[in-house]
């Protein structure tokens, strides 16, 4: 690895390691732990989903569970290589509710938690210093453009962040598990893996 890697991953172990205590927004007496990203520190490409779920949260790492199968399914059909991509999310606890049954669900981040978050996000991308970066859904998109943007109006598009980056728009790969009919299903899906072959066009250095 060079060494420019190394230090980048030194810098990404340190800020995990304080992200870790981190009390900037009360969702940090939700979560079991807080998620970090994960991936090479001198990846090409950073894509920022919305918050961990439910496994994710136990397992301490993103994307590892029913979003994550589905976006590397995607990956794969699409050509990229998921290892020389960085995955992190715009908030890192996993906000939920209890319901009767004590089962986790999923909460939305307000606008307040994305905005707290986005100290640890900017870190990322100051560190990593993607050639370009991926809004998976809305709530990665308001972070990442600080400001609010529907996916309908720029999906596919490349846009600029907030701080001057490269940022292809698409949706979370978890919108695809709510839709119930398969045709449906199978439709988004064919739609997400065209968006994600924009991603080898644009960064070569990721296609296998």
């Amino acid at each position: 690895m060079p060494a420019l890697a190394h230090a980048a991953e030194a810098a990404l172990r340190d800020v995990a390691n304080d992200a870790a205590r981190c009390q900037r927004c009360p969702l940090y007496k939700l979560g079991t732990q807080t998620v970090f990203g994960s991936g090479p520190p001198d990846a090409p490409v950073m894509m920022v989903g919305e918050q961990p779920g439910d496994v994710e949260d136990r397992e301490g790492l993103p994307f590892v569970g029913p979003a994550g199968r589905m976006l590397d399914r995607a990956l794969e059909a699409a050509g990229l290589r998921r290892e020389r991509i960085y995955v992190t999310n715009a908030v890192k606890h996993f906000k939920h509710v209890l319901s009767r049954g004590k089962r986790r669900l999923h909460q939305k981040p307000n606008a307040y938690e994305i905005d707290r978050c986005k100290w640890w996000l900017d870190l990322e991308l100051e560190i990593i210093k993607p050639e370009l970066t991926v809004a998976l859904g809305g709530t990665a998109l308001r972070a990442l453009a600080g400001r609010p943007i529907t996916i309908k109006s720029v999906r596919g598009e490349v846009l600029r962040t907030a701080d001057g980056r490269n940022m292809l728009v698409t949706i979370h790969p978890s919108l695809i598990l709510r839709l119930r009919e398969s045709k449906s299903r199978a439709a988004e899906l064919a739609r997400f893996t065209d968006d994600l072959r924009k991603v080898g066009r644009l960064v070569p250095a990721v296609r296998m």
